[in-house]
């Protein structure tokens, strides 16, 4: 037999004469036991530990999402669109982990400033968002701006067949806190062309053809400021081809916190756009109401 070791049911068996064996004590002492018995204890556990530990999830193959928000006014670009009235507005987001994105978004609007509809905007959109450097991100896309039932009216009471829909490309780019976008208009903004400048906006315009590739720029700064409150700063600006007099800067203040489950915000709101073009009358053309004139606006909104 191998005076070494034997083996027999899975042990292995030294003889009192290995070397291995003189560096045991012959005799341990009984303070030590305890401490000894713990550590073959941790020894065994903790690989049960690191075994029973949880994997880390893969992202998700998509994500939907949805909000809903009740608001004082509905400011697009700085203009009221519900006549410095309310607004209810919802959106329902779809997000792949590729990047890709589709979602809809709508809101009550003012029959006043779009007239003979139903009252309601409806914007679709889809695009892409991916990272082409680190911390950065590009987001390409289009939207596309729809007034159920709505036409312009050539003079009071008298409907035409022309619409406010829109449609327009952007492109974004984001870091941090920061984000800026630009928004180009692929069809007559909002309708406004040489058939319709007489009678689009408040006051009749010139004809000078389309509005088509009219730019919109919209830079944003969120900042956090603890406690879940957040300080945005937004300006923007919009030229109106063909058209200056309809060009004109917005901009931005806001404050808001999440607490109770939804997000609530106070924003000053202000532009520098030409009231003779951008207000809007009563049924009878009567009552116009200034829309871009400084105020503020207030929410509270819930994502789901």
């Amino acid at each position: 037999m191998d005076p070494v070791r034997t083996r027999g049911r899975g042990f292995v068996v030294f003889s009192k004469n290995h070397p291995s064996m003189k560096t045991l004590p012959s005799k341990i002492p009984s303070r030590a036991l305890p401490a000894l018995a713990a550590s073959a204890l941790l020894s065994l556990v903790q690989p049960a530990l690191a075994q029973d530990a949880p994997a880390s999830q893969p992202a998700p193959e998509y994500t939907l999402t949805g909000n809903l928000s009740l608001n004082s006014d509905y400011r697009f670009r700085g203009i009221s669109q519900t006549w410095r009235l309310p607004a209810v507005q919802g959106g329902l987001d779809y997000s792949h982990r590729s990047g890709f994105y589709l979602g809809s978004w709508a809101s009550n609007v003012s029959g006043n400033s779009y007239i003979n509809g139903a009252g309601l905007e409806v914007d679709l959109y889809g695009g892409w968002r991916f990272s082409p450097a680190a911390d950065w991100t590009l987001d390409l896309g289009v939207l596309a701006y729809l007034y159920p039932g709505a036409r312009m009216n050539s003079a009071p009471g008298v409907a035409t067949d022309r619409r406010y829909d829109n449609v327009e490309l952007y492109a974004g780019l984001s870091r941090g806190g920061f984000s800026a976008k630009l928004s180009y208009a692929a069809t007559d903004y909002f309708g406004l062309n040489a058939t319709t400048a007489g009678y689009a906006f408040f006051s009749a315009l010139p004809e000078r053809g389309g509005s088509r590739g009219s730019l919109y720029l919209d830079l944003n700064y969120n900042l956090d400021l603890g406690h879940g409150v957040t300080l945005g700063a937004h300006l923007g600006h919009l030229k109106v081809r063909h058209y200056g007099e309809l060009s004109y800067t917005d901009a931005k203040l806001s404050l808001s916190r999440e607490m109770l489950g939804l997000n609530w915000s106070a924003a000053l709101v202000g532009t520098n756009a030409d009231k003779a073009f951008y207000q809007a009358g009563n049924a009878a053309g009567q009552d116009a109401k200034r829309l871009g004139r400084s105020g503020v606006v207030l929410s509270v909104a819930k994502t789901f």
